[in-house]
């Protein structure tokens, strides 16, 4: 059986995991088959191509996540001088960008009870499956925050070494993914040991729904964390960054990663600065050991998400509204079945909640900047309420797949002449089932900040919002609801998702455009997006 590099690492730490109780080569075992399995999975791009057997179509992905770190890390790794503030910025953004990944992407992984069912009934113990399934999580997350790192290592490189010498230059390098390497460490064990305190005191169907309300908590603490971060340095010149050290910086946790540069590159020996290096290792190896010690705890109640509550509501009470807006008989009754969907569906749940609760938090970011910066909230700010509809195109792609896709059989064998009805029926489930209260809830929130004149603009950019729907789905040549299997999610659509977000900025231009036309306006474009939608949600979304 082919060999990995993760593995020949792994040997290394063998008498540390054996220590620990591990049965060493059953959880060798069980990383190399699971590795060989995911170098055999064919992404979506590649679906006409002959799989080749020793070729691991993930490393092709990474080169996107290396396009993402040259734009996004690289220009504080220039811009910024200080390595305190520098290294504490870049961990921040680190922090935001791995733990969404760990929230949207490997929750199903963390939480996957299938391979109790097969692993367990060998002989095979609670613990080593465990670590295993960990190790294969950090094996992938390594990689994505490495390729996200790999331009900011190169560009960190250059920069040390024209200021000071080689030697130095190796060092920074090292510390920095000696840090990276506690980060996922840290963020994979306290994302898991959350999940094991919810798991302690809910079961069943009340335990996913509590699961994905804390993703959405997590998404906004991090998403706030991360501009807290950047509010903590003030930027005296374009070149340099001044700070001062607080007691409450030791509250948070990507300052404890610019510490260690502080410290040793800089010779700053200030307490805090030092207590806070220290937390950089002990905190991420602390959690580390309770995990361990854990491990029977949490796959105990691990148990309970096969659980599910014995009462069901089968006819929700907005029914009767989506009669009055739905007149296709056949479009309401998709409708109904995908709204059920939604409701059922955990891995979907878990895949769309975060973004929602980013598409909740981003409008007012915005504003909080405006704040930091001395401004006031005026009626103009109204246009923020646009990035709500980020979320857009994220929750079409990922309403296409589903781990029962082979219950999609359901549509083909089913009287149907038009199966532009199922995705309409689909889309205008998530319209009314997540857009609308959304988009309510910022919206009122809005007025409470502002006034009544701004009431018109929200209804207004709704109309836009409701549009950019159906045009996402034709972009994206959305495929049946819940019918592609959910191992090709996000892959071959990144660049397609990234353009339909400057497809997005049309609205509030246009809307801002329209404003500035005296008296009527706003209500033109009001008049002409109302028109657009129903030109547009009765045009073809899918080829049959």
């Amino acid at each position: 059986m082919k060999e990995f590099m993760t593995l020949k690492i792994l040997d290394r730490f063998k008498p540390i995991l054996t220590k620990f109780d591990i049965d060493y080569p059953v959880l060798r075992k069980i990383l190399q088959i699971k590795l060989l399995m995911d170098s055999r999975k064919l992404p979506t791009n590649y679906a006409n191509t002959k799989i080749k057997e020793n070729k691991n179509y993930f490393l092709s992905s990474l080169f996107l996540y290396a396009f993402m770190g040259l734009f996004i890390l690289v220009p504080f790794i220039v811009i910024i001088n200080n390595y305190y503030a520098l290294m504490s910025i870049v961990f921040g953004v680190l922090l935001f960008l791995i733990a969404s990944t760990v929230i949207a992407e490997f929750s199903t992984v963390i939480l996957d009870v299938r391979d109790k069912g097969i692993i367990l009934t060998k002989p095979v113990n609670n613990k080593t499956l465990s670590i295993a399934k960990f190790i294969h999580v950090f094996h992938y997350l390594f990689m994505i925050s490495f390729a996200l790192t790999i331009p900011a290592i190169l560009a960190l490189f250059v920069k040390v070494l024209v200021v000071n010498n080689f030697v130095t230059s190796i060092l920074v390098v090292l510390l920095f993914i000696a840090l990276l390497v506690l980060l996922n460490l840290f963020i994979i064990v306290i994302t898991t040991l959350l999940y094991l305190f919810i798991l302690k005191f809910y079961s069943g169907e009340k335990l996913k729904d509590i699961i994905n309300y804390v993703q959405i908590f997590l998404s906004i603490a991090i998403i706030i964390s991360y501009q807290v971060v950047g509010r903590i340095f003030e930027f005296t010149t374009f070149l340099d960054t001044s700070f001062s050290l607080e007691w409450y910086h030791a509250l948070i946790p990507p300052l404890w990663f610019g510490a260690p540069f502080e410290v040793l590159f800089n010779q700053n020996y200030e307490t805090l600065l030092i207590i806070m290096s220290a937390l950089v290792i002990i905190i991420p190896v602390l959690s580390f050991i309770i995990y361990m010690k854990l491990i029977p705890t949490f796959e105990a109640n691990l148990v309970k998400l096969n659980s599910s509550d014995s009462k069901i509501k089968v006819k929700p009470k907005s029914w009767w509204l989506s009669k009055l807006l739905i007149r296709n008989p056949e479009e309401h009754l998709f409708y109904r079945f995908n709204y059920q969907l939604m409701k059922t569906e955990r891995n979907f749940k878990l895949r769309v909640y975060p973004s929602l609760g980013m598409s909740i938090i981003f409008p007012f970011l915005f504003m909080f900047q405006m704040l930091m910066a001395g401004d006031k909230i005026h009626n103009s700010s109204i246009y923020f309420i646009y990035f709500c509809a980020f979320m857009i195109p994220a929750v079409v792609v990922t309403l296409q797949y589903s781990s029962n896709y082979r219950a999609s059989w359901i549509y083909y064998v089913a009287p149907i002449t038009n199966y532009d009805l199922i995705i309409k029926g689909a889309l205008k489930a998530f319209v009314l089932r997540l857009l609308v209260p959304i988009y309510s809830l910022v919206g009122i929130i809005f007025l409470a900040l502002m006034d009544i004149s701004v009431l018109p603009d929200i209804l207004i950019a709704f109309l836009g919002v409701l549009l950019y729907v159906p045009i996402c789905a034709k972009i994206l040549n959305a495929k049946l609801p819940m019918s592609q299997p959910l191992d090709n999610i996000n892959k071959g659509q990144g660049l397609i998702i990234f353009i339909l977000m400057f497809v997005l900025g049309v609205f509030p231009i246009l809307h801002l455009l329209f404003s500035l036309i005296p008296n009527y306006g706003e209500y033109i474009y009001g008049g002409l997006l109302l028109l657009l939608n129903f030109v547009v949600w009765k045009i073809r979304l899918i080829k049959c």
